[in-house]
């Protein structure tokens, strides 16, 4: 299992606790636009388009559990609730500055591919 989150596929496997972690459609943007700049919820569904607010509820609630994102009450209900990196969320920023740099490599290599057919 990951600290608090979903349970790693494989006991034992790095890979496979990291994807537990980070893996699916959204965490990873989600983790972008937090290392950009701490956000309240509004803000971060208005930027990760296309996400629903139970998906973003979902994936911030294991994101906070496995300690990578911080929930910050700014006071009663209904002010804002602050999202933000941990010190250990801002440990993903060299490979999510890789894996950037991989996608639009990759993305590029698509549209020439596809402009040959």
């Amino acid at each position: 299992m990951t600290a608090r989150g979903k349970p790693n596929a494989i006991e034992g496997c790095p890979l496979t606790a990291a994807m537990a972690a980070v893996g699916g459609k959204w965490k990873l943007v989600i983790v972008y636009w937090l290392s950009q700049s701490p956000l309240h919820f509004a803000a971060l569904q208005r930027r990760v388009d296309g996400i629903s607010q139970k998906v973003l509820t979902q994936q911030l609630r294991e994101l906070v559990a496995d300690g990578i994102v911080k929930r910050q009450e700014t006071g009663p209900i209904p002010s804002p609730v602050i999202y933000s990196l941990t010190e250990y969320g801002y440990s993903l920023k060299p490979m999510l500055a890789q894996l950037l740099i991989w996608g639009k490599e990759h993305l590029g290599r698509l549209s020439v591919s596809l402009a040959s057919v």
